[in-house]
């Protein structure tokens, strides 16, 4: 990407009045306290990629369990399998945090990324006004009109031994010609009721505060601390026939038919067998049952 010069009036934090900056003050008032998870929150103007910058700090002991790196605008912005993700400055939330579950066995880490799909799907609903699904194991999904679309991803990356960072985009308020894909959305282009960044982000940060210290406490049985049952219901690609593309160049075509204790979502690939999936590419084939 070309160096933008400071001229340019995208470089103005108040040069689109209906996507005024975010106030790292006011987030940190929120969600900062004692006892709390939360326990540094920083925006930045322009990065790279904030999954790279908080790895990179917890590498080098700058950063520790609660911190929150925020940033208006990524250039170097990640997805599963290294796919670009791409939006206008303040248009959206682009945000990591890290965490040390040091009291989950490390086979259970692989629930981090569906534990916050559900936080973020919870903290958009409630200060949104909007639903949205999950699509395994890692998609944000809303409707537009009454299309399905991804308006949203996580990824979740060790950082060392003891801990992983979590990265998440959101599309807040682009519009349609800016989308980066025609099925990408946005919550703007699903209805919500506010579009306002700051309780967006907090209401979603103290959702994801809820849910990891059910896990935690639950030493990462996902089905002791509901965690397992409530993705579920929550999620799109249950019920579908879907593609799996797998690592190796193999895939696999089935019914989706559960998500299983270690966070996999098991196949029915034909002739009664069943398969669990724990890392790929989901491709959905056709709507899910009874929709």
């Amino acid at each position: 990407m070309t160096p933008r010069d400071a001229s340019d009036p995208s470089r103005n934090r108040w040069s689109d009045l209906d996507r005024p900056p975010l106030r790292a003050a006011s987030l940190r008032r929120g969600l900062v306290r004692e006892g709390g998870l939360w326990q540094q929150v920083d925006v930045v103007q322009r990065t790279g990629s904030t999954n790279t910058d908080l790895v990179a700090r917890a590498a080098d002991g700058t950063a520790d369990e609660g911190t929150v790196l925020v940033a208006e605008e990524q250039t170097a912005a990640r997805g599963r399998l290294d796919r670009q993700w791409t939006a206008p400055p303040r248009s959206g939330l682009s945000f990591s945090v890290l965490l040390r579950p040091a009291e989950v066995p490390v086979h259970q880490w692989g629930w981090l990324p569906l534990l916050t799909g559900v936080a973020v799907a919870t903290g958009l609903s409630r200060a949104a006004g909007v639903d949205t699904a999950l699509k395994w194991p890692n998609d944000l999904l809303v409707t537009v009109g009454d299309q399905e679309r991804k308006a949203g991803g996580i990824l979740a990356e060790r950082a060392g031994d003891d801990a992983v960072v979590i990265g998440v985009g959101i599309n807040v308020s682009l519009r349609a010609d800016e989308l980066p894909v025609p099925q990408a959305g946005s919550l703007a282009l699903a209805g919500a009721v506010s579009t306002d960044r700051d309780p967006l982000l907090r209401s979603v940060l103290r959702s994801l505060e809820d849910w990891y210290g059910r896990w935690r406490r639950a030493g990462g049985d996902a089905a002791a601390c509901g965690l397992q049952e409530t993705y579920a219901a929550g999620c799109a690609t249950l019920g579908r026939m879907v593609r799996a593309e797998l690592p190796g160049d193999r895939s696999v075509v089935g019914e989706a038919m559960a998500v299983d204790g270690d966070g996999r979502l098991v196949l029915a690939t034909g002739a009664g067998l069943q398969e669990p999936v724990g890392a790929g590419d989901i491709v959905h084939l056709r709507p899910a049952r009874g929709a």
